[in-house]
């Protein structure tokens, strides 16, 4: 068993190091404070501190001061390259490694830049362009997950039968269901407004008769994608996830979902869960309302008939640490919230499943944070990529993530998979992904399988 030193065990610490080891390297390991237990140890040994303990030939990894630190400060952020890899937090003098590896990763999980003051976009939300990853061109690297990899090498170069078991890489796609239909069960009044909307304002008279067929029985609705979904899924299901996260808010300017009520809806629900994961995809404003999320998850729970555990935030719009405290106030046990709208990458640098820690309380919260690293609207409506020039791209960030043996995650929504109006195309792009991302072998283990 790994035995760690460190002077003085704060929370900061305990839970970066129980992510580094645990989680990352999944590996046996001890903490300790008291050197002469940690100078009699005979097997492998490391430790983590501002100085070097005297009379010990054990590994040593020089701290920088944020995991010693409770309050939340501007820090200094310097950047530069270890052995063809970013880096922060550097260290000088005795130490196995250049940089502070557990500060910088603590900085990114806890996403310490995102409670420091920072321009916001339309949305209230943190950008991808203030970050401290696209201003070093760092975003599409998985840093956690090769910062917890450079301490493991430090720890093997001098403990060659250390034991790190070996991470199987996993695949999970995730759906969004903004909008469950184009055009059916919208009620009178939307249905007419729409025609209204098509005929005299944009003069789209194509729309007005898909609209007229579809609402006739002629045409299939165009975002009613959930039979392709599922078939076009079903031979990997096996080897990978599927998670639908369902949006039941009411309706709004930034919500359109269809009625709770309405019983082909709640159908349509029922029917992908005997399928596949489902999640509540909590509206525009519920992030910030702890009673409006709470209305919406029991609205799922009723029509699932099961408690609702998941959940990611419409337009990834969420504040921290007050989003995330509402999630577990609602017993929400698992958040798939963590990316960026504009951009593809590693949000939080990892893509490892990660306890969320509340900078504000200086504490580990029970909530799981699973990182996305890629979304359909991303590449079509924010980079105006092609298909073929989307697949490229994700093509990347799965081998990132296979490099790691972490979990590679990724967004698409019923409506963008219509092949229908600036979608033509996009089809391609998600049956391929999951050809090109699904593991070869069945992951028995596969972490999101045991978390119902």
């Amino acid at each position: 068993m790994l035995l760690i030193y460190v002077p003085r065990l704060t929370n900061r610490v305990g839970y970066t190091i129980n992510v580094v080891m645990r989680d990352i390297l999944q590996t046996d390991f001890a903490i300790t404070a008291d050197l002469e237990t940690f100078r009699r140890h005979e097997g492998p040994r490391i430790s983590y501190a501002t100085k070097a303990p005297e009379e010990c030939d054990a590994p040593f990894v020089k701290a920088a001061e944020l995991l010693f630190e409770t309050s939340i400060e501007e820090q200094k952020i310097r950047c530069f390259r270890y052995k063809e890899m970013p880096v922060m937090f550097p260290v000088f003098g005795d130490s196995a490694l250049p940089f502070d590896p557990f500060a910088a990763i603590f900085y990114m999980l806890s996403r310490y830049e995102e409670y420091l003051p920072h321009i916001k976009d339309e949305h209230g939300r943190f950008p991808a362009t203030e970050s401290v990853a696209y201003k070093h061109d760092f975003l599409k690297t998985a840093v956690v997950d090769r910062w917890a990899l450079a301490v493991r090498d430090v720890i093997k170069e001098r403990y060659p039968d250390a034991v790190f078991r070996e991470r199987n890489y996993t695949f999970v796609q995730t759906i969004d269901i903004d909008a469950a239909y184009c055009y059916h069960h919208k009620g009178i009044f939307r249905t007419v407004m729409g025609f209204i909307r098509d005929g005299l304002h944009r003069h789209d008279m194509d729309a007005v008769r898909q609209r007229y067929r579809v609402l006739r029985g002629k045409e299939a609705d165009p975002f009613d994608t959930f039979d392709y979904i599922l078939e076009t899924s079903k031979p990997y299901l096996n080897r990978s996830v599927l998670i639908f996260f369902a949006l039941l808010g009411d309706y709004g300017i930034y919500d359109k979902p269809a009625s709770p009520h309405n019983n082909e809806f709640r159908l349509l629900l029922q029917h992908l869960g005997d399928y596949a994961k489902v999640g509540v995809h909590g509206s525009y404003y519920s992030a910030d309302e702890p009673a409006r999320l709470g209305q919406e998850i029991q609205r799922l729970a009723g029509i699932l008939h099961r408690p609702i555990v998941r959940n990611r935030f419409h337009f990834l719009r969420f504040r921290l640490p007050s989003a995330y405290r509402n999630l577990v106030r609602n017993n929400i046990l698992h958040d798939y919230t963590m990316g960026y709208a504009e951009l593809p990458g590693f949000r939080n640098g990892t893509c490892t499943i990660v306890p969320f820690f509340d900078l504000g309380s200086d504490q580990e919260s029970p909530l799981r944070i699973h990182p996305f690293m890629a979304m359909d609207t991303t590449f079509q409506k924010y980079m105006h990529v092609t298909p073929q020039e989307a697949s490229a791209k994700l093509h990347e960030l799965v081998d990132e993530v296979r490099a790691v043996g972490g979990t590679f995650s990724c967004m698409f929504h019923n409506q963008n998979l219509c092949e229908d109006f600036e979608w033509k195309g996009w089809r391609a792009v998600y049956e391929d992904l999951l050809s090109y991302a699904t593991p070869s072998q069945t992951n028995r283990n596969m972490e999101e399988k045991r978390n119902d």
